[in-house]
């Protein structure tokens, strides 16, 4: 082989090295030299070999960052530990490489200011009860600081709340209490509608002596369903005289028969 298809093969060799592959989510920042030209993939392209062009890739799928675990106070004075997940994404490549030396750490650190000044701004209560809205104020608060960075906050959850065991007892206490202050106005009101029920019977009972009497009774035969109880009962002397009444009559209405008995007997 000559010089000159020596020089060929070389030539071919270094051109075949500036290829590069790219794949579908990560394209690659080109710089030339040392100067941002674009964006090149996904795919197959090419770079101008020998060190003239370079590339920095980045993933665009996003990134799950657990924010560890920290201890702030809260605006009512009461130290709590908590920590948070971020999900987040690149959206500007450009802004990604050129604007932050390292956005991973960037937002990482964000998000943990973030965390603690947002916590800070709230009480006990509203950490415990009102998640969902503390968790929108670090979305957009966190969101303010990384998007000039060509990064965008994709959801940020707070995990875990610890809070110190004395507060514990005190908020056991507290919904004891509360539990106790509903079961008590629960009770009141079943007890005002039993008397207005009751109020209505006794109106109807008044105009009608004789409903009275049956309940009376109905009350002596639920009374006397217990055998080891013994019960006073107050009649009315018109009910003790309607009895003796009856009784006479049913009295007389047998006494035909004790001739008709006398006159067998004697036959």
């Amino acid at each position: 082989m000559n010089s000159a298809g020596v020089a060929a093969l070389v030539v071919l060799l270094v051109l075949l090295s500036g290829l590069r592959i790219a794949r579908e989510y990560q394209p690659a920042v080109v710089f030339r030299p040392g100067r941002y030209t674009g964006l090149r993939g996904p795919g197959l392209f090419w770079l101008i070999p020998l060190g003239i062009e370079n590339q920095v890739r980045i993933d665009l799928r996003v990134v799950t960052a657990p924010i560890e675990q920290q201890e702030t106070i809260t605006r009512d004075s009461v130290t709590v530990k908590m920590n948070a997940v971020l999900w987040y994404r690149v959206s500007d490549l450009q802004k990604a490489v050129l604007n932050v030396e390292s956005f991973r750490v960037a937002v990482q650190q964000v998000a943990l200011t973030s965390l603690r000044n947002v916590i800070g701004q709230h009480d006990l209560d509203d950490v415990l009860k009102a998640r969902d809205q503390i968790n929108e104020m670090l979305s957009r608060n966190v969101a303010e600081n990384i998007t000039p960075w060509g990064v965008a906050v994709e959801l940020l959850e707070m995990k875990d709340v610890e809070i110190p065991q004395e507060m514990q007892r005190v908020m056991a206490m507290e919904a004891e209490a509360m539990r106790e202050k509903r079961a008590r106005i629960i009770k009141a009101d079943a007890e005002l509608e039993a008397s207005k029920k009751l109020a209505e019977a006794a109106r109807l009972m008044v105009g009608n002596p004789a409903a009275l009497e049956l309940r009376r009774m109905q009350m002596v035969a639920e009374v006397g369903a217990e055998n080891n109880s013994t019960t006073v009962i107050m009649v009315p002397a018109e009910f003790i005289h309607m009895a003796g009444s009856l009784s006479k009559f049913l009295q007389g209405k047998e006494a035909p028969s004790e001739p008709a008995a006398t006159r067998l007997n004697s036959s």
